[in-house]
Order: C-alpha cells, then structure tokens, then sequence
C-alpha cells in the first residue's frame, strides 16, 4: 500500500492502540493480538502495537495496516529512539513505524532524519509523535508521512490538560499537507469527533478502549472521591 493509499484508507478514521505497560497483566502477545483482532472486528481502521514480536504476530493474525513502535524505556525519548528500533519494526511487517519527533536527544546522537530515511529506503512509511506545532512542521519537512500529537502533555513545556490538545491539531492541519494524527488523552467518541473538526486526518485512541487495569483504577479513584 503506498502512502497516499494509506493515509486515504485511515482518512476520517479510527486508529486504535492496543498496548499494556511492563507488569500490566495484559501485556502478553497473544493478549495484545486479541485486543486487535477485537479492535478490527470493531471497526478499527488500523492498529498501534509496540515492539516487534507483537508487530510480527499481529500482522500474521490480522488484515490491517500496522503501526508499529518500540517503547525502549520510560524517560527521554523513548518510542522508537534509534535507527536500529525504527529498522527491526520494519522487518516485523509494519507499515508505519512511529516514532518519538520531538526536538530533544536521541540516546545514540542520531537524528530523526536519519531515522526517516533508513525507514523510507526499508519500504515502510514514518508517523512522527511529537507534543508541539514547531516540532511538527519541522518532522513533515524531514518527510514524515504522518504527524501525530501523541506527546502533547508528556513533554516539558507542551500544554498540561487533562483532555485532548485539539488546538495543536488544528495549527498543525491548517499548517500542513502531510496528514495529522490526533493521540492523546482521548477519552470519548465525541472528544474524536471533536479532533476530526479540528482537521485530524485521523484519530487514535488507546486507554479508552484497551486499557482495563487503568480504567478500573479511575473507577475505583472516583468511588473514593
């Protein structure tokens, strides 16, 4: 599927990412292949899943386009931090790989452009996160097929809020042609409604809809307030 094809496919669209933090009970492979097939059999246009064994498994399990990341720590720039994460994605079958496009260090001194390039010249497509409208100006102008909000709110000096940063997704979409992506803290159907208003091409939504242990604690958080 080219990148135009693609990105035609996930236009107006949902995205959903289907991941489980180190120590989740549901952070197992074929746990989190499920949780794809179950997103497909809901309408998803295409999933979000991290690391390459459950990239592998999910594209032999299941008939749409893969985004790819590998979360290689908690601190820094993390998802997908080197050429070598980007280019072991690729191998595992994604057809995107998503990776961290902010404008703080890599932890190897590489560059996301070079991360763009080696993605490229593998034959898959690029999603940059990044958390503001200057780092997703300049991740479209290195060539990113995708710029994605997800790390609004997550990174010094980005917007601190507890919904989604649908103001960052309306400059980027009025600033750009590359298609934008809106993640993050997106906690209801309207709120994605809300993001594809704004001019997203598409939406992810993760903890909403694949996250139990994390739903449940707001839960029990509430009934205690």
């Amino acid at each position: 599927m080219t990148d135009r094809s693609l990105a035609d496919a996930l236009t107006g669209r949902l995205i959903v990412s289907c991941q489980a933090p180190p120590g989740d009970a549901m952070r197992d492979v074929d746990t989190l292949v499920r949780m794809t097939r179950a997103a497909r059999d809901g309408g998803a246009a295409a999933v979000r899943v991290n690391e390459p064994a459950v990239v592998a498994a999910t594209v032999a399990a299941v008939d749409l386009p893969v985004i790819g990341l590998w979360k290689d720590g908690d601190t820094g720039v993390y998802i997908t931090p080197t050429v070598r994460h980007a280019l072991a994605l690729v191998d595992a079958g994604a057809a995107v790989v998503a990776a961290d496009a902010t404008a703080r260090p890599r932890p190897d001194g590489s560059t996301f452009a070079e991360l763009v390039t080696a993605v490229h010249e593998a034959g898959a497509l690029v999603m940059a996160d990044v958390s503001s409208y200057d780092e997703g100006r300049e991740a479209a102008r290195l060539g990113a097929d995708f710029v994605s909000t997800t790390l609004s709110g997550y990174v010094p000096g980005s917007p601190q809020q507890s919904g989604p940063d649908l103001a960052l997704v309306a400059e980027l979409a009025a600033a750009l042609t590359t298609p934008v992506v809106a993640e993050g803290r997106i906690a209801t159907p309207a709120q994605a409604a809300e993001a594809l208003a704004a001019g997203a091409a598409s939406v992810v939504v993760g903890t909403a809809i694949t996250a139990p242990t994390a739903l449940t604690r707001l839960f029990v958080t509430g009934l205690r307030e």
